[in-house]
């Protein structure tokens, strides 16, 4: 197998399938109350999709116009922005001690609402970027049942296995959780192998960006929450929620949908970003639980 036939093989075939699993996994860990969070707590979930599904997007895309960008790699901010955060906003969630019930929320609400917003602005982004007439034109009901496909339903399939086989799902859905990184992480290292060439200039180029857009992002979801008064938890996850995108799906859209391995680069460079960043957040929030609890300890001890 030369090196097209591997690249057209990955991006047609193994892409799709795995990004089902890791979309399927997402499944494992919902049941219906999940969505009736979103009536029962509308507070902290509506600032949290504000954050994510409005806010998010016009940074990114205010981001891409003002920073020195190829247009392919200004698209890349906008398929990052588009795409809300997966299986690993969650996984984060959880070691930060966070409310991972509102951030299993908001990605089960976001995936729903991004399958028929992302065609739309992606398009408008491709057009504004690439320019009019641009051969990279994506045709919107055909990218919604390719996004349905991939996100709504696995889901689904999901939410029936854990409703019918709870146990296999508990027992299932941690592994796909650490699938869904190994895999991210596989995909980073082939996109280096492949365009190898172009990693140093693509670095240079959209690693500012990616850090810009992370940190602002982050504290935008973090303050926003503290403003309108949300305990510290849901301010945690809204945070995390915020600042770690599906950069799997994002490099999905560009590499199969859109043809083209520029534009991934973007995704690839904020993962490792929203990756340090995540991991930073939690050891800082661990040292702190930690020290509260010593402290609790020595308090009763005395």
């Amino acid at each position: 197998m030369d090196n097209m036939e591997l690249i057209t093989f990955v991006n047609t075939q193994i892409m799709p399938v795995c990004i089902f699993l890791i979309m399927m996994g997402m499944g494992l860990s919902l049941v219906v109350n999940d969505f009736k969070r979103v009536v029962k707590y509308p507070k902290a979930v509506a600032i949290g999709l504000t954050n994510q599904l409005l806010l998010l997007p016009i940074i990114g895309f205010a981001l891409a116009n003002i920073m020195p960008l190829e247009p392919e790699y200004a698209v890349g901010v906008m398929l990052l922005v588009l795409c809300p955060g997966g299986t690993t906003s969650n996984m984060f969630s959880h070691l930060a001690k966070a409310d991972v019930a509102l951030s299993v929320t908001m990605t089960a609400v976001a995936s729903l609402i991004t399958v028929f917003t992302i065609p739309v602005v992606l398009n408008y982004s491709l057009i504004h970027f690439m320019g009019e007439g641009s051969e990279f034109q994506l045709p919107i009901i055909a990218t919604m049942i390719s996004l349905m496909k991939l996100t709504i339903v696995p889901i689904a399939l999901g939410m029936l296995v854990r409703r019918y086989a709870p146990k296999i799902a508990q027992s299932t859905q941690v592994h796909v959780s650490r699938f869904g990184i190994l895999f991210l992480t596989l995909l980073i290292i082939f996109l280096t192998y492949i365009q190898q060439d172009i990693v140093i200039p693509a670095l240079i180029a959209a690693g500012p960006v990616s850090v810009i857009l992370n940190i602002t992002t982050m504290l935008l979801g973090y303050y926003s929450s503290k403003y309108f008064g949300l305990n510290f938890a849901q301010r945690t996850s809204i945070t995390i929620e915020v600042g770690l995108q599906n950069s799997t799906l994002s490099m999905f859209m560009a590499l199969t949908l859109l043809a083209n391995y520029k534009m991934s680069f973007t995704p690839a460079i904020y993962t490792l970003t929203m990756l340090f960043t995540a991991g930073i957040l939690v050891g800082m929030l661990n040292s702190k639980y930690v020290k509260a609890k010593q402290l609790t300890r020595s308090v009763v001890e005395n």
